[in-house]
């Protein structure tokens, strides 16, 4: 899986498409203090619940997600955030197609 260039102007939301049925993802950066990934999810979608090591912010680009952190369900539309604590379990539905960016920084 190759990285996004470096000193060059992304466009997020165009570097990576949906496909019908699935969940798509591509690595933009990784090093060793962390990682940022892009995801676009078709409608209904979900990534089941699971936990990780490390915070993690997860901003959606486009359309509306449902997630869960711990049982909790928060309602995310275009341009909005949230953090997903380290260990907390948490999940992610499509409610409609969705395009986010996560950053997991490893402490």
């Amino acid at each position: 899986m190759s990285v996004a260039p470096k000193s060059q102007i992304l466009k997020l939301a165009e570097m990576v498409s949906y496909q019908e049925g699935s969940v798509v993802s591509r690595q933009i950066t990784k090093t060793d203090a962390g990682n940022v990934t892009l995801f676009a999810f078709d409608e209904g979608q979900e990534l089941s619940e699971h936990t990780a090591p490390y915070d993690a912010l997860l901003h959606l680009l486009e359309g509306q997600a449902e997630i869960h952190i711990s049982v909790q369900p928060y309602e995310l539309s275009a341009g909005e955030a949230i953090i997903l604590p380290a260990n907390a379990p948490h999940a992610v539905k499509a409610r409609t197609k969705f395009k986010m960016l996560l950053t997991m920084i490893r402490s």
